[in-house]
C-alpha cells in the first residue's frame, strides 16, 4: 500500500520567531527559507505581512526569487468584526505580499469569540467565510488555521465544527486543526479527529504546540488519522514551550511510518538543516535533540559500547547516517575497554585491548579528581597514543614559570618562561601576553616553532573554565577546556587542578601534542 505524500508546512520564520530568545533578521529569514526549499518542504510561512519591517523585507525579496520545491505563504487573520475583507488592512497586506498561498487563522472557540473578539458566534462564522472567499477570489490558495480548535471542541463541539465548515464554504483548500495552547493529549486528538472526519469531508492538517510535551506525537497521531499536512518549526522553536519539531516529525514519517514527505534522499539533510537554523539564530545547537543532536547517537556506558562494537543495532533505533548524523563514543569514568578501542580507531591510534587498560584506569582516577573527558576527545587520544610501542612525544616539559604584574603606567601584564626538550635539544624561551595562559601559549610556540613550523597554524578557538567544588572558594579544583583548530581540524583538550595555571598548561600541552602527532 502506497501511503500519501504528507505536506510539510514550515512556520519557523513566523511562529518560530515568537520563541523567547529566537530572533531572525530579514536576511536570516531568506537564508533559512533557501535551506528549507533545498530540503523540499511543501510550504514556507514567511511571516505576517505588514506587522514589522523584517517581514516586509522578506516578502519583497522572496517574490523575486526562484523557489524550486516550496511555496511561500503569508500569514494573517480573518478580517475585523466591524467591516468586511475588502476594506481590511490585514487582508490587503496579505494580497500585497504577492505570495501564491495565504494562511489565515480564525476563532474556533466560543471563549475566544465572546471574550477576545467580543462578537457573536454568527458574526465569527461570517468573517471566516468572507475572508477565505475574498482571498480565494483574488487568486490565492488559502489554508485556514482553526485556532484553539481542540480547546474549542471541548467547550462546544458543534460550534467548532461549524467554523471549519465556514472556511470550507469560503474555499479553503485545507483546514488545519490547531492545538494552540498545547494541552491536548494524544488520545483526545485521535478521538476528536474521528468526529471531524465524519462531520467534515475535506483535507485537513495539524498544528500543535508543545506545552504538554506532546506536540510531535499529537502530529503523528493526526497523520495516522488522515491529516495531509503538518505544521511546525525546525528544532521545535516557538511560543512558550515551542511548536512541534518538524525535524523529528519528518524523520519519524519517513523512517518509522513509511509516509513520504520530502524528495527522495533529502531526509539525510536534516542534521545540517537543524544546525544551520541554530547557527543563523546565534543559538547553541541542542545536543540532545532526537535524530540530529550531537548526543542522539552518543554512547557512554561501557556495556553499551561493547555491544555496539559487535552490532551497531544493539543500542541504536536507526542508522544515524540516514539523517546526516553519526555515531559517537563518549569516554568517561563509566567507560569500558570498548569505549577506548573505538576512540583509538577513530583517531587512527594503533593499540591493542590490553594496552588500553592503563589508560582506562587513569581516566577513572582523573575523573574522580575533577577531569572530564566527554568533551575532550583529543586528551583521550593522546593518552592512547602514548601507549603505542615506540612512541616518542614531540616535546618534554622541563619546567615553566609565570609571573603576573601590575605596573604603574602599563597596567597588568603576564610573562611566562618555558623550558622544554625538543628532539633532545633544550629550549628556554620567554614571552609576554595579555594573561598568564596567553603568555604560556606564546612561550611554548616559540620553543617548538623551529622544529614544528606547522604550529603557527594552530589557533586557540575557545577557552572554558569551570569551578568544580565552589564550597572551597579560591582553593577549589578548576577544570579548563581548550578548543584548538588548524585549517582542517578542530580538537578539545582538558586539564584540572587547584591551580588554574597548572590546569591550563595540561590542556595546552595536550592540545599542541595532539595537533603535531594526531590531527590531520
Amino acid at each position: 500500500m502506497t501511503l500519501p505524500l504528507i505536506q510539510i508546512y514550515d512556520t519557523t520564520l513566523r511562529d518560530g520567531t515568537q520563541s523567547e530568545g529566537f530572533t531572525l533578521s530579514g536576511n536570516d529569514k531568506i537564508r533559512i527559507a533557501q535551506k528549507l526549499d533545498e530540503l523540499g518542504v511543501a510550504f514556507i510561512e514567511g511571516g505576517w505581512p505588514g506587522s514589522n519591517p523584517k517581514d516586509v523585507e522578506f516578502f519583497e525579496r522572496a517574490r523575486d526569487m526562484q523557489w524550486k520545491n516550496s511555496l511561500i505563504a503569508a500569514f494573517g487573520s480573518t478580517c475585523r468584526v466591524k467591516g468586511g475583507p475588502e476594506d481590511d488592512a490585514n487582508i490587503k497586506a496579505l494580497l500585497d505580499s504577492q505570495t501564491p498561498v495565504c494562511t489565515i487563522f480564525g476563532k474556533s472557540s466560543t471563549l475566544h469569540v465572546k471574550e477576545v473578539l467580543l462578537t457573536t458566534n454568527e458574526d465569527n462564522l461570517r468573517i471566516i467565510e468572507q475572508s477565505v472567499a475574498y482571498l480565494k477570489a483574488n487568486g490565492k490558495r488559502v489554508i485556514y488555521d482553526a485556532e484553539h480548535f481542540f480547546d474549542g471542541y471541548k467547550l462546544d463541539s458543534a460550534y467548532a465544527l461549524e467554523t471549519l465548515k465556514a472556511a470550507i464554504r469560503g474555499g479553503a483548500e485545507t483546514v488545519v486543526l490547531c492545538d494552540t495552547n498545547g494541552g491536548t493529549m494524544p488520545w483526545e486528538v485521535e478521538s476528536i479527529i474521528g468526529v471531524v472526519k465524519e462531520a467534515v469531508s475535506h483535507p485537513f492538517g495539524i498544528h500543535t504546540h508543545n506545552d504538554s510535551e506532546c506536540a510531535v506525537v499529537n502530529s503523528l497521531v493526526a497523520i495516522r488519522e488522515g491529516a495531509i499536512q503538518v505544521q511546525g518549526t525546525i528544532n521545535g522553536v516557538g511560543e512558550r514551550c515551542g511548536n512541534a519539531n518538524l525535524v523529528s516529525i519528518m524523520a519519524d514519517l519517513e523512517l518509522k511510518m513509511g509516509y513520504p514527505c520530502l524528495p527522495k534522499g533529502n531526509i539525510s539533510k536534516l542534521y545540517d538543516l537543524s544546525h544551520f537554523v541554530a547557527e543563523v539564530a546565534n543559538l547553541t545547537p541542542d545536543e540532545h535533540l532526537p535524530f540530529v543532536g550531537k548526543s542522539a547517537f552518543a554512547h557512554k556506558g561501557g556495556v553499551h559500547v561493547a555491544a555496539m562494537r559487535r552490532n551497531a543495532q544493539s543500542y541504536q533505533h536507526v542508522e544515524p547516517e540516514l539523517v546526516g548524523n553519526k555515531m559517537r563514543v563518549v569516554v568517561s569514568d563509566l567507560s569500558g575497554r570498548g569505549n577506548l578501542l573505538s576512540k583509538a580507531e577513530e583517531h587512527g591510534v594503533e593499540v591493542e585491548g590490553a594496552e588500553v587498560l592503563p589508560v582506562l584506569n587513569e581516566i577513572k582516577e582523573l575523573e574522580s579528581r575533577g577531569f572530564s573527558f566527554e568533551a575532550a576527545e583529543a586528551s583521550v587520544a593522546m593518552m592512547l597514543k602514548r601507549q603505542e610501542f615506540g612512541y616518542k612525544p614531540p616535546f618534554e616539559l622541563v619546567d615553566f614559570f609565570v609571573n603576573v604584574e601590575h605596573r604603574d603606567g602599563r597596567g597588568t601584564f603576564a610573562e611566562a618562561t618555558v623550558k622544554v626538550k625538543v628532539q633532545g635539544e633544550l629550549f628556554h624561551t620567554a614571552a609576554e601576553g595579555n594573561g598568564p595562559v596567553n603568555a604560556l601559549d606564546l612561550a611554548l610556540r616559540k620553543a617548538l616553532a623551529s622544529h614544528y613550523p606547522q604550529i603557527n597554524k594552530f589557533h586557540l578557538s575557545d577557552y572554558k573554565v569551570r569551578i568544580l567544588d565552589s564550597d572551597h572558594g579560591t582553593e577549589a579544583i578548576t577544570r579548563v577546556l581548550i578548543d584548538t583548530r588548524n585549517s582542517t581540524s578542530r580538537w578539545s583538550t582538558v586539564g584540572a587542578s587547584t591551580n588554574i595555571i597548572e590546569a591550563s598548561w595540561r590542556a595546552l600541552a595536550d592540545s599542541m601534542e595532539y595537533g603535531l602527532m594526531v590531527a590531520h
